[in-house]
């Protein structure tokens, strides 16, 4: 039996978006994927949501003084 890392208190949430929301998402922005920080494709959350190279992961922070707020990572 193994436990569902991403229902653990201090693991923030993660959404990996699909091709249309990247490309959206670069072009609010600005940015090239290679710009944005890297995650590991070894990274646990990255094996639970299944990411595959080059796929790009929404993570939903919150923090005491900006609120909630939204990161992004890409898979290499």
């Amino acid at each position: 039996m193994s436990a569902d890392i991403s229902k653990h208190v201090l693991i923030p949430k993660h959404k990996l978006l699909d091709e249309k929301s990247s490309k959206a998402m670069l072009e609010q922005y600005n940015i090239s994927p290679y710009q944005l920080p890297s995650m590991s494709i070894k990274d646990p959350m990255a094996r639970h949501l299944n990411a595959e190279l080059g796929a790009i992961i929404e993570i939903q922070r919150s923090s005491e003084v900006a609120g909630k707020y939204k990161y992004y990572r890409r898979i290499v």
